[in-house]
Protein backbone atom coordinates (compact mmCIF):
# COMPACT_ATOMS: atom_id res chain seq x y z
CA UNK A 1 0.00 0.00 0.00
CA UNK A 2 1.46 3.26 -0.60
CA UNK A 3 -0.39 6.02 2.22
CA UNK A 4 -0.29 7.07 6.27
CA UNK A 5 5.04 6.32 -0.87
CA UNK A 6 13.81 22.03 -3.05
CA UNK A 7 17.46 22.78 -3.16
CA UNK A 8 19.62 21.61 -0.53
CA UNK A 9 16.28 21.47 2.03
CA UNK A 10 14.25 18.97 -0.03
CA UNK A 11 18.11 16.93 -0.95
CA UNK A 12 18.16 16.88 2.98
CA UNK A 13 14.60 16.24 3.41
CA UNK A 14 14.79 13.11 0.48
CA UNK A 15 18.28 12.36 1.49
CA UNK A 16 20.25 9.72 0.11
CA UNK A 17 22.88 9.14 2.21
CA UNK A 18 26.31 7.21 0.35
CA UNK A 19 27.58 6.05 3.77
CA UNK A 20 26.47 5.02 7.13
CA UNK A 21 28.33 7.96 9.19
CA UNK A 22 27.55 11.57 9.38
CA UNK A 23 24.33 13.85 8.31
CA UNK A 24 22.99 16.14 6.53
CA UNK A 25 21.96 19.77 7.57
CA UNK A 26 19.13 21.22 5.92
CA UNK A 27 18.34 24.96 5.48
CA UNK A 28 15.33 26.80 5.09
CA UNK A 29 12.12 26.52 7.17
CA UNK A 30 11.61 23.62 9.94
CA UNK A 31 15.62 23.09 9.13
CA UNK A 32 16.46 22.79 12.82
CA UNK A 33 17.07 18.87 12.20
CA UNK A 34 19.89 16.66 10.48
CA UNK A 35 19.02 13.48 8.58
CA UNK A 36 20.94 10.34 8.96
CA UNK A 37 20.83 6.64 8.40
CA UNK A 38 21.04 5.50 11.72
CA UNK A 39 20.81 6.46 15.55
CA UNK A 40 24.23 5.95 18.00
CA UNK A 41 24.67 2.81 18.51
CA UNK A 42 23.72 0.45 21.10
CA UNK A 43 25.84 0.32 24.08
CA UNK A 44 24.67 -3.14 25.18
CA UNK A 45 21.92 -5.61 25.28
CA UNK A 46 18.07 -5.57 26.72
CA UNK A 47 15.72 -8.21 27.76
CA UNK A 48 13.12 -6.75 25.89
CA UNK A 49 11.42 -3.64 24.34
CA UNK A 50 7.61 -1.89 23.33
CA UNK A 51 7.31 -1.38 19.58
CA UNK A 52 4.65 1.19 18.91
CA UNK A 53 2.62 0.62 15.66
CA UNK A 54 0.12 3.31 13.69
CA UNK A 55 -2.52 0.24 12.84
CA UNK A 56 -2.19 -3.28 13.79
CA UNK A 57 -1.15 -5.65 10.81
CA UNK A 58 -3.99 -6.84 8.54
CA UNK A 59 -1.28 -10.01 8.03
CA UNK A 60 1.96 -11.50 7.99
CA UNK A 61 1.36 -13.11 4.99
CA UNK A 62 4.94 -11.76 3.13
CA UNK A 63 2.91 -12.12 -0.44
CA UNK A 64 0.45 -9.60 0.92
CA UNK A 65 2.14 -7.19 2.90
CA UNK A 66 2.08 -4.27 0.81
CA UNK A 67 1.84 -1.85 3.89
CA UNK A 68 3.82 0.22 6.84
CA UNK A 69 2.72 -2.23 9.57
CA UNK A 70 2.86 -5.78 8.24
CA UNK A 71 6.30 -5.09 6.89
CA UNK A 72 7.33 -3.37 9.78
CA UNK A 73 6.96 -6.13 11.68
CA UNK A 74 8.48 -8.55 8.92
CA UNK A 75 11.33 -7.24 8.25
CA UNK A 76 12.96 -8.79 11.20
CA UNK A 77 11.05 -12.70 10.50
CA UNK A 78 11.45 -12.93 7.18
CA UNK A 79 13.95 -11.76 4.54
CA UNK A 80 14.95 -11.50 1.19
CA UNK A 81 17.39 -12.81 -1.13
CA UNK A 82 19.13 -9.67 -0.98
CA UNK A 83 18.79 -6.86 1.26
CA UNK A 84 18.44 -3.46 1.15
CA UNK A 85 20.80 -1.39 3.92
CA UNK A 86 19.84 1.90 5.73
CA UNK A 87 21.58 3.92 3.48
CA UNK A 88 19.63 2.60 0.73
CA UNK A 89 22.39 -0.01 -1.11
CA UNK A 90 21.62 -3.51 -2.20
CA UNK A 91 24.02 -6.36 -0.25
CA UNK A 92 23.61 -9.75 -0.75
CA UNK A 93 21.07 -11.22 1.76
CA UNK A 94 19.76 -14.96 1.25
CA UNK A 95 21.42 -14.77 -1.77
CA UNK A 96 25.22 -14.37 -1.99
CA UNK A 97 25.47 -13.52 -5.75
CA UNK A 98 23.17 -13.07 -8.30
CA UNK A 99 24.00 -13.11 -12.12
CA UNK A 100 22.38 -11.82 -15.50
CA UNK A 101 24.51 -13.88 -17.95
CA UNK A 102 21.80 -13.18 -20.55
CA UNK A 103 19.21 -10.45 -20.77
CA UNK A 104 16.54 -12.63 -19.88
CA UNK A 105 18.42 -14.49 -17.35
CA UNK A 106 18.72 -13.97 -13.59
CA UNK A 107 20.57 -16.55 -11.12
CA UNK A 108 21.03 -16.65 -8.00
CA UNK A 109 23.67 -18.43 -5.94
CA UNK A 110 22.09 -19.36 -2.03
CA UNK A 111 24.10 -18.63 1.23
CA UNK A 112 24.69 -22.07 2.44
CA UNK A 113 23.55 -23.30 5.78
CA UNK A 114 20.68 -21.03 6.99
CA UNK A 115 18.06 -22.05 8.95
CA UNK A 116 14.38 -20.82 9.22
CA UNK A 117 12.95 -20.68 12.83
CA UNK A 118 12.18 -24.41 13.25
CA UNK A 119 15.67 -25.84 12.41
CA UNK A 120 15.10 -26.65 8.80
CA UNK A 121 17.97 -25.92 6.52
CA UNK A 122 16.84 -23.29 3.61
CA UNK A 123 17.13 -25.05 -0.25
CA UNK A 124 16.62 -23.87 -3.61
CA UNK A 125 13.20 -25.72 -3.64
CA UNK A 126 11.94 -22.91 -0.65
CA UNK A 127 13.31 -20.43 -3.12
CA UNK A 128 11.14 -21.87 -6.02
CA UNK A 129 8.27 -22.32 -4.10
CA UNK A 130 8.31 -18.89 -2.15
CA UNK A 131 9.05 -17.33 -5.69
CA UNK A 132 6.27 -19.13 -7.34
CA UNK A 133 3.34 -18.74 -4.86
CA UNK A 134 4.00 -14.54 -5.36
CA UNK A 135 3.49 -15.44 -9.46
CA UNK A 136 0.37 -17.91 -8.64
CA UNK A 137 -3.02 -15.76 -9.18
CA UNK A 138 -4.77 -17.72 -6.44
CA UNK A 139 -2.17 -16.33 -3.89
CA UNK A 140 -3.69 -13.04 -5.07
CA UNK A 141 -0.47 -10.90 -4.01
CA UNK A 142 -0.47 -7.37 -5.00
CA UNK A 143 3.45 -8.07 -5.51
CA UNK A 144 2.34 -10.40 -8.47
CA UNK A 145 3.05 -7.95 -11.13
CA UNK A 146 6.37 -7.40 -10.62
CA UNK A 147 6.74 -11.15 -11.96
CA UNK A 148 5.10 -9.83 -15.33
CA UNK A 149 8.15 -10.76 -17.47
CA UNK A 150 8.85 -14.03 -15.70
CA UNK A 151 7.77 -17.06 -17.60
CA UNK A 152 9.93 -20.18 -15.64
CA UNK A 153 11.28 -20.00 -11.78
CA UNK A 154 14.00 -22.99 -11.78
CA UNK A 155 16.11 -25.14 -9.37
CA UNK A 156 19.43 -25.44 -11.36
CA UNK A 157 21.47 -26.82 -8.43
CA UNK A 158 21.08 -27.66 -4.65
CA UNK A 159 21.83 -23.87 -4.14
CA UNK A 160 21.17 -22.42 -6.81
CA UNK A 161 17.73 -20.62 -8.74
CA UNK A 162 17.50 -19.30 -12.47
CA UNK A 163 14.74 -16.49 -13.04
CA UNK A 164 13.96 -16.86 -17.11
CA UNK A 165 12.46 -14.24 -18.14
CA UNK A 166 10.35 -12.90 -21.64
CA UNK A 167 11.66 -9.53 -21.64
CA UNK A 168 14.54 -7.87 -19.85
CA UNK A 169 13.41 -6.41 -16.45
CA UNK A 170 16.58 -5.14 -14.48
CA UNK A 171 13.83 -4.08 -12.04
CA UNK A 172 12.63 -7.61 -10.99
CA UNK A 173 16.21 -8.66 -9.50
CA UNK A 174 16.14 -5.52 -7.41
CA UNK A 175 12.84 -6.34 -6.13
CA UNK A 176 14.44 -8.90 -5.01
CA UNK A 177 15.72 -7.20 -1.93
CA UNK A 178 11.98 -6.37 -1.05
CA UNK A 179 8.78 -8.11 -0.38
CA UNK A 180 8.82 -10.64 -4.15
CA UNK A 181 12.12 -11.53 -2.95
CA UNK A 182 10.75 -12.96 0.24
CA UNK A 183 11.54 -16.81 1.18
CA UNK A 184 9.78 -18.70 3.67
CA UNK A 185 9.79 -22.51 4.11
CA UNK A 186 7.98 -24.44 1.32
CA UNK A 187 6.79 -27.65 3.66
CA UNK A 188 5.74 -24.86 5.84
CA UNK A 189 3.82 -23.12 3.26
CA UNK A 190 2.41 -26.58 2.38
CA UNK A 191 0.89 -27.13 6.04
CA UNK A 192 -0.14 -23.84 7.19
CA UNK A 193 -2.42 -23.31 3.27
CA UNK A 194 -4.86 -20.86 3.52
CA UNK A 195 -3.99 -20.18 7.44
CA UNK A 196 -0.81 -18.69 6.53
CA UNK A 197 0.00 -15.40 7.90
CA UNK A 198 -3.28 -14.98 9.91
CA UNK A 199 -3.84 -13.60 13.24
CA UNK A 200 -3.20 -16.62 15.32
CA UNK A 201 -1.30 -18.44 13.00
CA UNK A 202 2.74 -18.67 12.58
CA UNK A 203 5.19 -18.20 9.98
CA UNK A 204 8.74 -19.95 9.38
CA UNK A 205 11.09 -17.69 7.87
CA UNK A 206 14.58 -17.06 8.56
CA UNK A 207 14.91 -14.04 10.19
CA UNK A 208 17.27 -12.76 13.62
CA UNK A 209 13.01 -12.74 15.33
CA UNK A 210 10.68 -15.29 15.06
CA UNK A 211 7.23 -14.91 15.25
CA UNK A 212 6.28 -16.11 18.74
CA UNK A 213 2.70 -14.54 19.42
CA UNK A 214 0.22 -12.33 17.86
CA UNK A 215 -2.65 -11.53 20.05
CA UNK A 216 -5.48 -9.63 17.49
CA UNK A 217 -6.18 -6.30 18.61
CA UNK A 218 -3.37 -6.49 21.36
CA UNK A 219 -0.02 -6.84 20.26
CA UNK A 220 2.21 -9.10 17.90
CA UNK A 221 5.26 -10.72 20.16
CA UNK A 222 9.07 -11.57 18.50
CA UNK A 223 11.77 -14.06 19.78
CA UNK A 224 15.03 -13.83 19.44
CA UNK A 225 16.28 -16.41 16.54
CA UNK A 226 19.69 -18.56 18.52
CA UNK A 227 20.55 -19.93 15.24
CA UNK A 228 20.39 -16.83 13.02
CA UNK A 229 22.91 -17.02 10.18
CA UNK A 230 24.40 -13.45 10.24
CA UNK A 231 26.51 -12.37 13.44
CA UNK A 232 26.90 -8.70 12.44
CA UNK A 233 23.11 -8.69 12.84
CA UNK A 234 22.77 -11.07 15.67
CA UNK A 235 19.68 -9.29 18.25
CA UNK A 236 20.63 -7.40 20.79
CA UNK A 237 17.24 -7.61 22.81
CA UNK A 238 15.60 -11.12 23.53
CA UNK A 239 11.98 -10.40 22.94
CA UNK A 240 9.78 -7.73 20.71
CA UNK A 241 6.53 -6.56 21.72
CA UNK A 242 4.41 -4.53 18.81
CA UNK A 243 1.62 -2.81 20.12
CA UNK A 244 -1.03 -0.51 17.95
CA UNK A 245 -2.36 2.58 18.44
CA UNK A 246 -4.89 4.09 15.79
CA UNK A 247 -5.12 7.43 17.46
CA UNK A 248 -2.04 9.83 17.00
CA UNK A 249 -1.96 11.40 20.72
CA UNK A 250 -2.84 8.43 22.57
CA UNK A 251 0.33 6.75 20.20
CA UNK A 252 2.14 10.46 21.86
CA UNK A 253 1.12 9.63 25.28
CA UNK A 254 2.41 6.08 24.98
CA UNK A 255 5.97 7.78 24.04
CA UNK A 256 6.22 10.00 26.55
CA UNK A 257 5.01 7.75 29.33
CA UNK A 258 7.07 5.42 28.29
CA UNK A 259 4.51 2.80 27.35
CA UNK A 260 5.82 2.71 24.18
CA UNK A 261 9.86 2.30 23.58
CA UNK A 262 9.52 4.10 19.88
CA UNK A 263 8.44 3.84 17.19
CA UNK A 264 8.60 4.60 13.50
CA UNK A 265 6.37 7.31 11.79
CA UNK A 266 6.31 9.62 14.74
CA UNK A 267 2.62 11.97 14.62
CA UNK A 268 3.91 14.96 12.62
CA UNK A 269 1.53 16.90 15.45
CA UNK A 270 3.33 15.95 18.19
CA UNK A 271 7.28 16.47 16.35
CA UNK A 272 7.54 19.27 18.61
CA UNK A 273 6.24 18.18 22.11
CA UNK A 274 8.16 15.01 21.39
CA UNK A 275 11.42 16.61 20.66
CA UNK A 276 11.13 18.80 23.43
CA UNK A 277 10.05 16.31 25.97
CA UNK A 278 13.19 15.08 27.34
CA UNK A 279 11.60 11.62 27.42
CA UNK A 280 13.42 10.41 24.45
CA UNK A 281 14.80 11.31 20.83
CA UNK A 282 13.05 11.67 17.68
CA UNK A 283 15.39 10.97 14.68
CA UNK A 284 15.22 11.80 10.87
CA UNK A 285 15.82 9.67 8.70
CA UNK A 286 16.31 8.95 4.68
CA UNK A 287 13.01 8.81 3.03
CA UNK A 288 12.27 7.57 -0.54
CA UNK A 289 7.98 8.68 -0.21
CA UNK A 290 6.11 11.44 -1.20
CA UNK A 291 2.27 12.38 -0.25
CA UNK A 292 0.66 12.55 -3.07
CA UNK A 293 -3.07 12.65 -4.43
CA UNK A 294 -3.49 9.80 -6.92
CA UNK A 295 -6.28 9.79 -9.54
CA UNK A 296 -8.55 6.82 -9.20
CA UNK A 297 -11.30 7.80 -11.86
CA UNK A 298 -10.67 9.09 -15.22
CA UNK A 299 -13.83 8.89 -16.26
CA UNK A 300 -15.09 11.31 -14.25
CA UNK A 301 -14.12 15.27 -13.87
CA UNK A 302 -10.73 14.71 -13.24
CA UNK A 303 -10.22 13.06 -16.39
CA UNK A 304 -8.91 15.96 -18.08
CA UNK A 305 -5.84 17.04 -17.43
CA UNK A 306 -6.91 20.97 -17.18
CA UNK A 307 -8.74 19.66 -14.43
CA UNK A 308 -5.98 17.94 -12.69
CA UNK A 309 -3.59 20.88 -13.26
CA UNK A 310 -5.97 23.11 -12.19
CA UNK A 311 -6.08 21.15 -8.61
CA UNK A 312 -2.57 21.15 -9.01
CA UNK A 313 -2.30 24.80 -8.95
CA UNK A 314 -4.71 25.68 -6.16
CA UNK A 315 -2.95 23.47 -3.80
CA UNK A 316 -1.26 25.58 -1.04
CA UNK A 317 1.45 23.21 -0.20
CA UNK A 318 3.63 25.43 1.87
CA UNK A 319 0.64 25.66 4.36
CA UNK A 320 0.20 22.03 3.88
CA UNK A 321 3.92 20.97 4.73
CA UNK A 322 3.32 23.41 8.02
CA UNK A 323 0.15 21.41 8.98
CA UNK A 324 0.55 17.93 7.72
CA UNK A 325 4.44 17.75 8.30
CA UNK A 326 4.56 19.88 11.68
CA UNK A 327 6.77 22.12 9.33
CA UNK A 328 9.56 19.50 8.73
CA UNK A 329 8.96 19.12 5.13
CA UNK A 330 8.41 20.63 1.53
CA UNK A 331 6.69 21.25 -1.44
CA UNK A 332 7.04 18.38 -3.91
CA UNK A 333 7.79 18.61 -7.69
CA UNK A 334 7.44 14.75 -8.86
CA UNK A 335 5.37 11.98 -7.53
CA UNK A 336 8.69 10.28 -6.75
CA UNK A 337 10.41 11.87 -3.67
CA UNK A 338 14.27 13.26 -4.36
CA UNK A 339 15.11 9.91 -1.80
CA UNK A 340 13.98 7.70 -4.57
CA UNK A 341 16.65 8.44 -6.49
CA UNK A 342 19.25 6.59 -4.45
CA UNK A 343 20.47 4.83 -8.33
CA UNK A 344 22.39 7.80 -9.19
CA UNK A 345 22.01 9.89 -6.35
CA UNK A 346 24.33 12.88 -8.21
CA UNK A 347 22.27 13.34 -11.04
CA UNK A 348 18.93 14.03 -8.73
CA UNK A 349 19.26 17.72 -8.75
CA UNK A 350 19.70 18.34 -12.25
CA UNK A 351 16.51 16.06 -13.25
CA UNK A 352 14.85 18.01 -10.95
CA UNK A 353 15.97 21.30 -12.45
CA UNK A 354 13.81 20.08 -15.39
CA UNK A 355 10.72 20.53 -13.79
CA UNK A 356 8.27 23.24 -13.27
CA UNK A 357 8.30 24.85 -9.78
CA UNK A 358 5.27 23.70 -7.46
CA UNK A 359 3.74 27.39 -7.57
CA UNK A 360 0.30 28.39 -6.63
CA UNK A 361 -1.97 30.38 -8.56
CA UNK A 362 -5.48 30.12 -7.88
CA UNK A 363 -6.77 32.73 -10.64
CA UNK A 364 -4.85 30.50 -13.62
CA UNK A 365 -6.65 27.26 -11.80
CA UNK A 366 -9.59 28.77 -12.16
CA UNK A 367 -9.63 29.93 -16.15
CA UNK A 368 -8.70 25.85 -16.66
CA UNK A 369 -11.46 24.94 -14.69
CA UNK A 370 -13.83 26.83 -16.92
CA UNK A 371 -12.10 26.02 -20.19
CA UNK A 372 -12.82 22.46 -19.00
CA UNK A 373 -16.67 23.15 -18.37
CA UNK A 374 -15.82 21.78 -15.31
CA UNK A 375 -17.29 24.21 -12.74
CA UNK A 376 -19.67 22.99 -10.28
CA UNK A 377 -19.04 19.05 -10.85
CA UNK A 378 -17.68 16.69 -8.18
CA UNK A 379 -14.80 15.37 -6.97
CA UNK A 380 -14.99 12.53 -4.43
CA UNK A 381 -12.01 12.82 -2.10
CA UNK A 382 -11.54 9.72 0.18
CA UNK A 383 -10.62 10.33 3.90
CA UNK A 384 -9.88 9.09 7.14
CA UNK A 385 -8.74 8.94 10.65
CA UNK A 386 -6.18 6.09 9.53
CA UNK A 387 -3.66 9.35 10.12
CA UNK A 388 -3.86 12.62 10.93
CA UNK A 389 -2.28 14.17 7.51
CA UNK A 390 -4.74 12.39 6.00
CA UNK A 391 -7.36 14.67 7.34
CA UNK A 392 -5.02 18.04 6.80
CA UNK A 393 -4.44 16.97 3.56
CA UNK A 394 -8.01 16.42 2.30
CA UNK A 395 -9.35 19.14 4.05
CA UNK A 396 -6.59 21.38 2.35
CA UNK A 397 -7.85 19.83 -1.25
CA UNK A 398 -11.62 20.41 -0.39
CA UNK A 399 -10.53 23.87 0.46
CA UNK A 400 -8.10 24.87 -2.98
CA UNK A 401 -11.28 22.97 -5.20
CA UNK A 402 -13.71 24.47 -4.06
CA UNK A 403 -11.90 28.05 -4.22
CA UNK A 404 -11.22 26.79 -7.96
CA UNK A 405 -14.83 26.19 -8.88
CA UNK A 406 -14.72 22.20 -8.18
CA UNK A 407 -16.87 20.80 -6.26
CA UNK A 408 -14.63 18.56 -3.50
CA UNK A 409 -16.46 16.18 -1.74
CA UNK A 410 -15.23 14.12 1.14
CA UNK A 411 -16.18 10.58 1.64
CA UNK A 412 -14.74 9.59 4.89
CA UNK A 413 -14.12 5.46 6.22
CA UNK A 414 -12.77 3.43 8.49
CA UNK A 415 -8.51 3.08 8.50
CA UNK A 416 -9.57 -0.75 7.25
CA UNK A 417 -11.72 0.58 4.43
CA UNK A 418 -8.57 3.17 3.44
CA UNK A 419 -6.21 0.23 3.37
CA UNK A 420 -8.51 -1.36 0.92
CA UNK A 421 -8.39 1.38 -1.51
CA UNK A 422 -4.85 0.23 -2.40
CA UNK A 423 -5.27 -3.59 -2.68
CA UNK A 424 -9.09 -4.07 -3.67
CA UNK A 425 -10.24 -2.22 -6.92
CA UNK A 426 -13.66 -2.55 -5.89
CA UNK A 427 -12.83 -0.23 -3.15
CA UNK A 428 -11.96 2.16 -5.07
CA UNK A 429 -16.04 2.34 -6.74
CA UNK A 430 -17.04 5.85 -6.18
CA UNK A 431 -13.64 7.91 -5.45
CA UNK A 432 -11.79 10.19 -7.27
CA UNK A 433 -9.04 10.96 -5.55
CA UNK A 434 -6.99 9.25 -2.56
CA UNK A 435 -3.97 10.53 -0.53
CA UNK A 436 -1.45 8.82 -0.69
CA UNK A 437 2.37 8.23 0.35
CA UNK A 438 4.23 6.49 -2.52
CA UNK A 439 7.66 5.25 -1.89
CA UNK A 440 10.29 3.10 -3.43
CA UNK A 441 10.95 -0.07 -1.97
CA UNK A 442 14.68 -0.13 -3.29
CA UNK A 443 17.03 2.41 -4.14
CA UNK A 444 15.77 2.71 -7.82
CA UNK A 445 13.28 5.57 -9.05
CA UNK A 446 12.33 3.03 -11.61
CA UNK A 447 10.25 0.99 -8.72
CA UNK A 448 8.57 3.60 -8.21
CA UNK A 449 7.06 4.60 -12.12
CA UNK A 450 6.39 1.27 -12.36
CA UNK A 451 3.22 1.54 -10.76
CA UNK A 452 2.13 3.81 -13.74
CA UNK A 453 2.71 1.31 -16.29
CA UNK A 454 -0.77 0.19 -18.05
CA UNK A 455 -1.92 -2.64 -16.14
CA UNK A 456 0.02 -2.63 -13.32
CA UNK A 457 -1.00 -3.63 -9.54
CA UNK A 458 0.03 0.04 -8.01
CA UNK A 459 -1.92 2.05 -10.87
CA UNK A 460 -4.94 2.59 -9.25
CA UNK A 461 -6.85 4.69 -11.61
CA UNK A 462 -5.98 2.26 -14.51
CA UNK A 463 -4.23 5.45 -16.15
CA UNK A 464 -2.42 4.21 -19.65
CA UNK A 465 -0.25 6.29 -21.79
CA UNK A 466 1.11 4.49 -25.13
CA UNK A 467 4.44 6.94 -24.70
CA UNK A 468 4.82 6.14 -21.00
CA UNK A 469 4.91 2.62 -21.26
CA UNK A 470 7.26 2.65 -24.58
CA UNK A 471 9.66 4.89 -22.23
CA UNK A 472 9.55 2.48 -19.30
CA UNK A 473 10.24 -1.20 -21.51
CA UNK A 474 13.36 1.46 -22.23
CA UNK A 475 14.46 1.76 -19.12
CA UNK A 476 13.74 -1.81 -17.35
CA UNK A 477 15.85 -2.91 -19.73
CA UNK A 478 18.70 -0.75 -19.66
CA UNK A 479 20.99 -3.09 -17.02
CA UNK A 480 23.71 0.05 -16.10
CA UNK A 481 22.39 2.57 -13.87
CA UNK A 482 23.60 5.15 -15.57
CA UNK A 483 21.34 5.31 -18.73
CA UNK A 484 18.26 3.88 -16.90
CA UNK A 485 18.70 6.31 -14.46
CA UNK A 486 18.11 8.99 -17.64
CA UNK A 487 15.50 7.13 -18.88
CA UNK A 488 13.02 7.32 -15.49
CA UNK A 489 14.21 10.81 -15.50
CA UNK A 490 11.74 10.99 -18.92
CA UNK A 491 9.23 8.78 -16.77
CA UNK A 492 9.15 11.56 -14.38
CA UNK A 493 8.82 14.32 -16.85
CA UNK A 494 6.12 12.73 -18.53
CA UNK A 495 4.12 11.96 -14.94
CA UNK A 496 4.58 15.37 -14.00
CA UNK A 497 2.71 16.87 -17.45
CA UNK A 498 0.16 14.42 -17.66
CA UNK A 499 -0.47 14.16 -13.82
CA UNK A 500 -2.46 11.00 -13.21
CA UNK A 501 -0.62 11.62 -9.80
CA UNK A 502 -0.25 15.30 -8.05
CA UNK A 503 2.57 15.85 -6.22
CA UNK A 504 2.16 17.58 -2.72
CA UNK A 505 4.66 17.36 -0.37
CA UNK A 506 8.08 15.57 1.22
CA UNK A 507 9.05 14.90 4.28
CA UNK A 508 12.24 12.72 6.26
CA UNK A 509 11.49 9.24 7.91
CA UNK A 510 10.88 9.78 11.79
CA UNK A 511 11.55 7.18 14.67
CA UNK A 512 11.27 8.35 18.22
CA UNK A 513 13.15 6.21 20.61
CA UNK A 514 13.07 6.94 24.25
CA UNK A 515 16.18 7.35 26.70
CA UNK A 516 16.29 3.15 27.09
CA UNK A 517 16.67 2.07 23.62
CA UNK A 518 19.02 3.55 20.58
CA UNK A 519 20.51 1.40 17.68
CA UNK A 520 17.60 1.81 15.02
CA UNK A 521 18.21 2.49 11.41
CA UNK A 522 15.78 5.69 11.18
CA UNK A 523 14.56 5.83 7.39
CA UNK A 524 12.19 3.74 5.48
CA UNK A 525 14.61 1.36 4.72
CA UNK A 526 12.89 -0.15 7.95
CA UNK A 527 10.37 -1.84 5.78
CA UNK A 528 13.18 -4.95 4.71
CA UNK A 529 16.41 -4.28 6.75
CA UNK A 530 16.41 -6.20 10.46
CA UNK A 531 16.09 -2.67 12.52
CA UNK A 532 15.31 -4.28 15.55
CA UNK A 533 18.30 -6.61 15.82
CA UNK A 534 20.04 -3.65 16.09
CA UNK A 535 18.09 -1.79 18.76
CA UNK A 536 19.92 -2.38 22.25
CA UNK A 537 20.33 -0.49 25.66
CA UNK A 538 21.21 3.41 24.95
CA UNK A 539 23.03 3.37 28.79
Amino acid sequence: MRTPRLGLLLAALAVTVTACSGATKPAGPGGDFAVTPLSPPAKGPLPSFTWSLYAEPYTLDYAQAFDYPPNTVLANVCEQLLRVTPDLRIEPGLAVKWENPDPLVWVYTLRPGVTFHDGTVMTADDVVASLKRQMDPATGSPWGSAFKNVKAVEKTGPLQVTLRLTRPDVLLNELMAASPGTIESAAFLARAGKDYGVPGGKVNCTGPYALDQWRQGESITLKKHPGYWDRKLTPKTDTVRFTFTEDSAARTNAFLTGTADGGYMVPSASLAQLRASGKGTVHFGPNTAAANLAVLNFQGTLGDLKVRKALSLALDRENIVKAAAGGVGAPAKAPAARGAWALRPERTEGYYKELPEPVRDVAAAKALVEEAGATGKPVTLVTSSLAPEISVVANAVQAAGREIGLDVRLKAVAPEAYSSIFVDPNARKGLDLVITNGYDNTPDPLEFYQYLRTGDFGNYGNWSDPEYDAAFDRAVAAADPGPRSDLTSELQRIAVRELPIIPVYEAPYSVFLGNRITGAPTGIAQLYYPWAATIGSAH
